[in-house]
């Protein structure tokens, strides 16, 4: 059993005028095995809070404390943090010309597990992972993202996810621009994931429609870079009911 624990965390991000706010003050505990779901407006502030906890540094965390099995994850680099068992799901993953999905993929689970994974086994492995994502063997041999569309960059993600086994997966956003088909595909993914791992989940979204596939353990309402409120799958619905009117105030957002 492993445990995140984030704890009155503060987040700032540099801009012309200096110095802006976006985490004011966030207080989490994800166990292995839960799946919570964090829901908020457009400028809340929710992927501040991935990045920050993958260690981004464009954000500065200027208060609080994230730890992972009590161990310091803010002191740690983002590989470090990777090794430790944490896994980010881009919102908007990035393309990497010249290196392929194999090499990365095999490059990236031996700096995470610390050796190389055996090639009979982790080629089966691979092939097996894609085929129940629904990807072309193809896939393999392109460049990193390059020329994928936004189902394909996000099964690629998932497909990540599959493969290293991290204690904590981040989803950021995992659902964005996909169509039906491959948020089911994507959404099964996550769910095998969840099924043959321990990992514990946390996933960020502005919509209930991936939640019909994902079953969350706990809702966490986020407003102005902050929990507003929290619950289990019925606040989701809620939310789908009434939005998130009753939890804004006239003020600026706190980020995208």
């Amino acid at each position: 059993m492993s445990t995140l624990e984030i704890r009155d965390l503060h987040v700032s991000v540099e801009t012309k005028e200096g110095p802006k706010p976006i985490l004011r003050g966030v207080d989490l505990t994800i166990k292995s095995g839960e799946t919570h779901a964090i829901m908020g407006p457009n400028g809340s502030g929710k992927s501040t809070l991935a990045s920050a906890l993958a260690g981004h540094p464009k954000y500065e965390v200027t208060s609080g404390t994230v730890t992972l099995d009590g161990e310091d994850v803010l002191a740690m680099s983002v590989d470090e943090r990777a090794r430790a068992g944490l896994f980010l799901a881009m919102q908007y993953p990035v393309e990497v010309p010249g290196v392929s999905v194999a090499n990365f993929l095999r490059t990236a689970k031996t700096a995470i597990a610390g050796e190389a994974p055996a090639l009979r086994t982790w080629g089966k492995e691979v092939k097996g992972a894609m085929e129940n994502l629904r990807m072309d063997p193809a896939f393999a041999e392109r460049s990193v993202n390059e020329g994928f569309s936004g189902g394909e960059k996000k099964r690629h993600e998932i497909l990540q996810m599959e493969l290293f086994k991290p204690h904590f997966a981040i989803l950021d956003e995992t659902d964005s621009g996909l169509d039906v088909d491959a948020l089911r595909i994507v959404s099964e993914g996550v769910n095998r994931a969840k099924e043959t791992t321990d990992v514990g989940v946390l996933l960020i979204t502005h919509y209930t429609r991936i939640l019909r596939y994902i079953q969350p353990d706990f809702v966490h309402v986020f407003v102005d870079g902050r929990i507003a409120e929290e619950g289990g799958p019925e606040l989701a619905e809620r939310l789908e009911a009434e939005g998130y009117d009753r939890f804004l105030t006239t003020g600026t957002p706190a980020s995208a």
